[in-house]
């Protein structure tokens, strides 16, 4: 008992003391009366209560005082101050019964269901049997309650103000509600002194302003976690620097909401690497742009129109100082293309090399805005961001974060990455850069390739078209020597007015063409695979309406009979036109070859949700109007049997090859082609 007497002596004493330096020396005599003792004397408390008071007081109430508050008494028989909104706390002779005086308990937890939780019950009851802390107060009320008890004996402490529209707050013990009152007024005194143009510093601002800076030096030699926690103390305390340092870390841990990087907002050195990020999560939730930072000094003013604008109109890309913007030019122009994994590599690589723009800076958090590398900061990758010392810190470095994008083609029957891949069509060119791709596979006055948006954007974009004989498609590299295009959720059209791209595509080169739509209602599935090089089909297959159309020589591991079943499995049941599903024996299957580009064409993309692309608006021109010998490439063909769509990945050398048709009619192909 006598060391717990002495850490509570000592404790309130140094907050005593702290109040006591925080009030201003200039404030007339009477005008804070009551005031006036606590100043003169340095002590918020007032005289021990005795031990033969404090049994009396446990007679009265019939409960033996949970041991922290019992202490507390020993020490001071009632408190001034605690916190900022509670000016008295009741001694031994003023504590009560709190009964339910406003009636909350019809409130928090209001009626409980027939399964309610632990807390819920305690809750309910809390308000009847409580006793009653505060005396004097805005409004708030500090309640005691003996019915919620842990293993130490130590009894809750709830806390509720009718202004704060929130439920009533939760503390384990006495002790702990006031080390949080300590805290509320260290925070709110941290502020007022701010706007008063005073210094609010003691003992214990000093040990968290060294905390703070040890964190700082953490967090850039990769410790981020050990920063992180060591920054939320000071942050409850009010220390200035802190929040802007966390909210770097918690950033790049996938955590947007409620991020204002408080301090380096509004400071000229950090605007540029800080607004961009708010202005993204600022358009995200669709905000009127009035809102945006609107107590923000003219210092940075600028710089938050900026970063609004360009982010709207698509033009921003993150530029940080230093060695480390090499590889960020480097790393963007590997992800436009589709590449993402090797442009994290590439950003992974040079993160020791990256350089802060002042001692608040501790984390290139401005990747988070750039439209083409935001998306590869998954929170795994942030994670490995933050592990990796950086700014010539010194430190291990953490093991690598998994690449996100599946072998091969898997990713095309992933459903659960969004609902584009339901139905798609793709074309895997060889020896033909991205760039290239619209020329071959559009009509005359291409437009070329826009700049990268996300899906959505492109398909709400007034200037690609969508509908009638156009297309918006994903133009990317799929690895060295190989491009794609992939139109996801192509709408319909009669086929039979258009033929296949991949004949054109394939001039000169190699190309692999899938067309796959699944059953849905009354409207038949089908799925196409077409190999064509120097302008001919190799081989294909269509399955469509209950039949199987077979061209060319199909190697043994793409038949589609193995592949495809009918879903009536009666020997009648190709005939009778029922729908198609896959085989049991397609369900497994290798994919070994080229990268896949798999993130860069889905549209749920880690960080942000959708994923920027290249596109490239793709008319789709009626066949009996081309000019010229050959036919103008389109989209499908002009029979049922010779069906053509957006086109798949091929191999070079031996390798597998798997497709995966995404939907209901989920089919598996592997297959085997030598260069």
């Amino acid at each position: 008992m006598a060391d717990m007497s002495d850490d509570w002596r000592s404790f309130l004493r140094r907050w005593s003391e702290e109040w006591a330096d925080a009030q201003d020396p200039e404030t007339p005599e009477g005008i804070h009366a009551p005031d006036e003792e606590p100043r003169r004397t340095r002590w918020l408390g007032f005289p021990p209560a005795s031990e033969e008071r404090i049994k009396a007081l446990e007679e009265r109430l019939g409960l033996r005082l949970p041991p922290s508050y019992r202490t507390f008494l020993a020490v001071s028989d009632g408190w001034r101050h605690a916190g900022d909104f509670v000016r008295l706390l009741a001694g031994s002779d003023r504590i009560r019964p709190h009964e339910d005086a406003a009636g909350l308990s019809a409130y928090f937890p209001g009626e409980l269901d027939d399964d309610p939780t632990r807390e819920e019950t305690l809750l309910a009851g809390m308000w009847q049997r409580a006793l009653q802390l505060d005396v004097e107060s805005d409004a708030v009320y500090v309640l005691l309650d003996p019915g919620d008890v842990d293993d130490t004996g130590e009894w809750a402490v709830y806390t509720w103000a009718s202004w704060r529209a929130s439920p009533p707050e939760r503390f384990p013990s006495f002790r702990a509600f006031m080390e949080a009152m300590h805290r509320e007024f260290h925070q709110m005194r941290t502020d007022r002194s701010a706007r008063e143009g005073r210094e609010f510093v003691n003992a214990t601002t000093r040990s968290l302003d060294a905390s703070v800076e040890a964190a700082r030096l953490d967090a850039l030699a990769g410790r981020y976690e050990q920063a992180s926690a060591a920054l939320a103390e000071a942050i409850a305390y009010g220390r200035p620097r802190a929040t802007g340092l966390r909210d770097q870390i918690r950033r790049l841990l996938g955590e947007p909401c409620a991020v204002s990087f408080h301090g380096l907002s509004d400071d000229p050195r950090y605007a540029p690497e800080v607004l961009p990020v708010l202005a993204t999560e600022h358009i995200r939730n669709h905000w009127d742009d009035s809102t945006f930072l609107p107590s923000a000094p003219e210092t940075v003013r600028p710089t938050a129109e900026e970063s609004l604008r360009r982010l709207r109109d698509g033009t921003f890309r993150y530029t940080p100082a230093g060695p480390f913007a090499a590889a960020v030019e480097e790393a963007r122009e590997q992800a436009r293309w589709g590449d993402t994994d090797a442009a994290w590599h590439t950003l992974r690589t040079s993160l020791p090399e990256w350089r802060p723009l002042g001692p608040d800076h501790i984390a290139p958090v401005g990747l988070c805005a750039d439209p083409v590398l935001g998306p590869l900061l998954t929170p795994e990758r942030g994670r490995e961001l933050l592990a990796t010392p950086r700014a010539g810190q010194q430190g291990s470095a953490p093991a690598p974060a998994a690449d996100q994008d599946p072998p091969g083609l898997a990713w095309l029957a992933d459903t659960d990455r969004g609902s584009i891949l339901t139905s798609y069509r793709f074309l895997l060119v060889e020896g033909v850069e991205p760039a290239q791709l619209p020329a071959r596979i559009g009509a005359d006055g291409i437009p070329g390739l826009r700049e990268p948006m996300t899906l959505w954007d492109a398909r709400n974009d007034h200037g690609l078209s969508t509908s009638g004989d156009e297309a918006v498609a994903v133009v990317g590299r799929a690895g060295p020597g190989w491009s794609f295009t992939l139109e996801p959720g192509p709408g319909g059209f009669d086929e039979k007015r258009f033929v296949s791209p991949a004949v054109a595509a394939s001039r000169g080169a190699r190309a692999v063409t899938v067309w796959s739509e699944p059953f849905e209602g009354d409207r038949f599935g089908h799925f196409l695979l077409s190999v064509t090089q120097n302008g001919e089909e190799t081989y294909g297959f269509t399955v469509r309406s209950g039949t199987i159309g077979r061209r060319g020589p199909i190697p043994a591991a793409l038949d589609p009979g193995r592949l495809f079943l009918p879903a009536n499995p009666s020997p009648s049941g190709w005939a009778s036109g029922a729908p198609w599903r896959p085989s049991p024996s397609s369900s497994v299957s290798v994919c070994r070859g080229l990268p896949s580009p798999g993130v860069a064409c889905t549209a749920s993309a880690p960080c942000r949700g959708t994923v920027p692309r290249r596109r490239a608006s793709v008319p789709r021109p009626c066949a009996s109007c081309g000019i010229g010998p050959e036919p103008r490439p389109r989209w499908n063909s002009p029979s049922p049997g010779d069906l053509s769509g957006f086109a798949e990945k091929a191999s070079k050398g031996w390798s597998r090859l798997i497709l995966e048709d995404a939907g209901r009619a989920r089919a598996g192909l592997t297959g085997e082609w030598r260069k």
